[in-house]
């Protein structure tokens, strides 16, 4: 008899880069992220803690970021988006945060994810990758 498999939440992605500052710094200074842990530079990985789950930076022109090919760019990102949910936030304090921080802040609409239906507003990070922030109920 086999295991069901059954997928309780995101693990970890994998953002390759050639910003690691900018992009380590993007995603602890405005989206709270934490640093988790730093391989050195031969390695070249960056793993943040992102509620339960990991953001990995790894730099494109290291050892580890060479094996995925080329650099991303604005017309060959790796993924299309990927989704955070948040804690419960209004979309107005969302947006005012976000906007604190110098970032542009698109139209909050109302998408099917993890927990149902909820509002969820698409930004993008300093390399150009699209991150979805969504709660399951804005208010």
């Amino acid at each position: 008899m086999t295991a069901d498999i059954r997928i309780r939440g995101l693990d970890h992605l994998v953002l390759r880069t050639t910003n690691p500052d900018t992009m380590k710094a993007f995603y602890v200074d405005v989206l709270g992220c934490t640093l988790e842990r730093e391989l050195p530079a031969e390695v070249g990985l960056i793993q943040l803690r992102a509620g339960n789950a990991l953001i990995d930076l790894v730099i494109v022109d290291s050892k580890l970021g060479r094996t995925g090919g080329g650099a991303p760019s604005g017309s060959g990102n790796n993924l299309d988006h990927f989704c955070l949910l948040l804690e419960r936030i209004s979309a107005q304090d969302l947006r005012t945060a976000l906007e604190r921080k110098g970032v542009s802040v698109g139209e909050f609409g109302e998408r099917y994810g993890s927990e149902g239906m909820g509002e969820s507003v698409y930004i993008h990070d300093p390399d150009g990758n699209v991150v979805e922030l969504r709660a399951s109920k804005f208010h």
